[in-house]
Formats: C-alpha cells, sequence, structure tokens
C-alpha cells in the first residue's frame, strides 16, 4: 500500500486515535471523567452531583472495581473519585494520580454529599450528563457516543460549550472507518513502514503485559488467568488465553495500571493484542514480525466491531477474540485467504456470547474468545470451514462481518434492554 495514499493514513490516523491508554473499565472512567469536568467548571467541590446515565453505562459500571478506591464499586464512586481528585484534562487517565488522602476522604465524602443516579432514556447506548452543585451555583456536563466526546457544558444555566452534532469529534477527526476491509488491512500490515506504528504498538505491547503478569501475580477477580495456567502451563495456546484472561482479572478488579484499548474498551485491547504477544514470543518471530501482526489483529478488531458500535449486548470480545486470532494466523505465514477463513470461522463459533456488564466473569468471556478464535485458525488449516447458509455466515469475508455487525447492533437491541432492565431491577432489589 502506498504510504502517501488516503487508505494508509486513515489507518495510522485511526490507531493513533483508538489504540490509548485507559485505567479502569472505560465506562465508571467516562463518568470519573464527566464529573471532574463538572467540578472543573463549577470550581469547587461539589455538595450535590446528579447523575443521568443510558442503560449501558449503568450495566458496565455496576459490578466493576473502580480503580484508586480502594476496591469500591458503583456509579457514585466512580462520579465521587472524579469530583475529589480527577484530572479533568487527562482524558481516559482521569483518575490515574489519585493520593492516598483523596481515597480516604471517598467513603465519607459519598455519605455527606447529595449523590442521585436516574437512568437516562437515550437514542445513544453511550451517554452521561452531570450535573453538580455549590454555594448556589451549577454546572452541567454532557458525554455522548464516546467515553471522552464532551457535547456540552453549562455553568449556571449559560451554555458555554456546545457540539450541533453529537458525532463532531469523527467529522473533525475526519476518519472515514469504511476504509476498513480485510484486503486492504491485509496489503497494509504486510508494507507498512514501521516507524509510522512502532510507538503505538510498543506501548500496547509494554501496557498490555504489564496488567497480564499483574493479574498472573497477584489476586483479582475470579482468576481466571492463574486457573488457567495452573492448569497446563507449558501449552502456548493455554498461556495465550491466560494471559489476555489475567489483564482482565487485573483491570476488572481495580488495577492501577493502564491498558491501551481497542473500539473504546480495554478487555477488547487485552484480548486483542496479548495473545499474538504470547504466540510471537514463544516462536521467537522478529519485532517487525510481531508488528505486523498486532496491526492485524488490531485493525480486523477495529473493523469488526464497527458495524456493532461501542457498547452492545454482542460481547465485544469476539470481535476481539477473531482479531486475535487472525494476527496468530498471519505470523504463523498465514495468508489472506487463511486470515479471512479464520475470521469467518471464529463469528460463527462465539457470536453468541452477551454482555451482561463489566466484572469478573469478563475474563473467562476472554479466554472462550481466544479459543475460539484459536480453533477458527486450526479448522481452516485443516482443511475445514463455515459454509455461507450455515447461520450467520455468508460468502465472503466482508458480508459476514456485516452480517454479524446489523446482529450486534440492531438484531441484539432488544436483548440488551432487557439485560439492563434485568439488572436494574436487580439493583432496586436489593
Amino acid at each position: 500500500m502506498e504510504r502517501n495514499s488516503v487508505t494508509y493514513r486513515t489507518y495510522v490516523e485511526i490507531l493513533e486515535r483508538e489504540l490509548i491508554r485507559a485505567m479502569g473499565c472505560t465506562e465508571p472512567i467516562a463518568i470519573a471523567y464527566c464529573a471532574a469536568k463538572a467540578r472543573s467548571v463549577l470550581g469547587e467541590l461539589p455538595e450535590k452531583v446528579e447523575i443521568s446515565a443510558s442503560g449501558n453505562i449503568i450495566k458496565n459500571v455496576k459490578s466493576v472495581v473502580v480503580p484508586n478506591t480502594e476496591g469500591r464499586r458503583g456509579i457514585e464512586v466512580a462520579a465521587s473519585v472524579g469530583v475529589l481528585g480527577g484530572d479533568a484534562e487527562a482524558g481516559l487517565l482521569v483518575i490515574a494520580d489519585i493520593p492516598q488522602g483523596i481515597k480516604d476522604h471517598i467513603e465519607a465524602y459519598c455519605d455527606i454529599a447529595d449523590i442521585q443516579v436516574e437512568p437516562m432514556e437515550s437514542e445513544s447506548l453511550l451517554d452521561v450528563e452531570i450535573s453538580v452543585w455549590a454555594s448556589g451555583h451549577c454546572a452541567k456536563v454532557h458525554i455522548k457516543d464516546e467515553h471522552t466526546n464532551i457535547v456540552s457544558i453549562e455553568k449556571d444555566g449559560e451554555v458555554i460549550f456546545k457540539k450541533t452534532d453529537a458525532h463532531e469529534a469523527d467529522a473533525e477527526d475526519g476518519l472515514d472507518y469504511d476504509l476498513l476491509t480485510i484486503r486492504d488491512i491485509f496489503d497494509f500490515a504486510t508494507t507498512c513502514d514501521l516507524s509510522d506504528v512502532k510507538d503505538i504498538l510498543d506501548n500496547q505491547i509494554a501496557c498490555n503485559k504489564a496488567i497480564a503478569e499483574k493479574g498472573i501475580n497477584e489476586n483479582f477477580g475470579a482468576n481466571i488467568g492463574k486457573i488457567l495456567l495452573k492448569a497446563d502451563p507449558d501449552n502456548v495456546r493455554t498461556k495465550a488465553k491466560a494471559m489476555a484472561a489475567a489483564g482482565s482479572d487485573a483491570r476488572m478488579g481495580g488495577c492501577e495500571l493502564p491498558v491501551v484499548i481497542n473500539s473504546g474498551s480495554g478487555n477488547q485491547g487485552l484480548t486483542t493484542s496479548l495473545p499474538v504477544i504470547v504466540y510471537a514470543e514463544e516462536m521467537g518471530v522478529s519485532r517487525e514480525e510481531l508488528y505486523r501482526g498486532l496491526l492485524i489483529s488490531n485493525l480486523v478488531t477495529l473493523h469488526a466491531k464497527t458495524g456493532i458500535g461501542r457498547l452492545s449486548a454482542y460481547c465485544g470480545v469476539v470481535t476481539a477474540g477473531a482479531g486475535a486470532a487472525a494476527g496468530i494466523a498471519f505470523i504463523k505465514g498465514g495468508d489472506f485467504k487463511t486470515i479471512s477463513h479464520t475470521i469467518v470461522n471464529t463469528l460463527a463459533i462465539s457470536s453468541g456470547i452477551v454482555c451482561d456488564g463489566a466484572k469478573a466473569s469478563c475474563a473467562a468471556k476472554i479466554a472462550i474468545a481466544v479459543e475460539s478464535g484459536l480453533m477458527g485458525y486450526e479448522m481452516y488449516m485443516d482443511g475445514n470451514q463455515f459454509y455461507s447458509g450455515e447461520g450467520l455466515v455468508l460468502k465472503g469475508v466482508e458480508n459476514t462481518i456485516r452480517n454479524y455487525g446489523y446482529l450486534g447492533r440492531v438484531a441484539m437491541h432488544e436483548t440488551n434492554d432487557e439485560i439492563i432492565r434485568m439488572m436494574i431491577n436487580k439493583i432496586q432489589d436489593n
């Protein structure tokens, strides 16, 4: 692919935009970021905080530990740490540097402040609005569609910032995600000048390996990674699943290390990258081959997830598992056809996994997604594949990706609503 072509430059910019660091599950972090921004606009510590959030935000904040809060969970905690000590200019690293004094004050602030949470009726699956009050003044910040995409800011009823279009962030970036195709991704990965992506990928390798090793060596969540590795420590297939799962164990358990995300998700970032890294190390391939394998895995995941959207009832690690398998197939010498069939086979195997919120069991779903990807690859290498008309598989990798994208974005919309209703009702019962 020509380095000065529109597609090449777009792919580099998509990677720069998507493969960024985040500490903690991105939904509670979105709340912390929105709260920190609202507090900065207000100019003082709020006496009252009102949080209005879409169902998918509530779903993904309910059970996950918020980092730097001494193991606490929930929307109120995420908002509290944001207003108490969040860096409103740090994006998804908003609560990365919280001093112990702030941590010690979170529980007392939650008890003293008037903090209210209300479900929001919104067409957007990712929607958060936080209003804060103190000394007779009020500030309001609204985030929509992406975790740090502020669409409006108000102070004492006066609009001081507003986007005319909630999707204006994408328009400003000028990035056309429709340019992502498996054929062009393969071409880009095999011809890319690695100086254009080296820093991005080095950051992903370092951050995601570090949190996975933390998950293996310490106790977080259900310890899925440790359990897998204990059962079969010398098997590269097991290690690939274990490291990805361990990263999620730590992340869902509140580990205070950053993750390089993919498609707005840390779990998808871990699933996309760590299996490829493990296989590359086991095979002893060059750093260049690892980079190119990660280009395949990351861009395949982004392509497959684009048609689904940031949040859905469709578990995002399924697409990340397909991306990881494609990257592994590449470093094993797989050509375009091998990678295409690996993706199709993987999507056909595990696309029924639902997202019922961020929590400890995400690590187990990651292990299943990686296993599905490896099975999809090995099927094709053994001369087997799923054919058009078998379930949702269509002829051609792009048609199959579109079909599963429609499943996640449209067909599972009602499923998503029911999952959220069940979870909210359970919250109310408690």
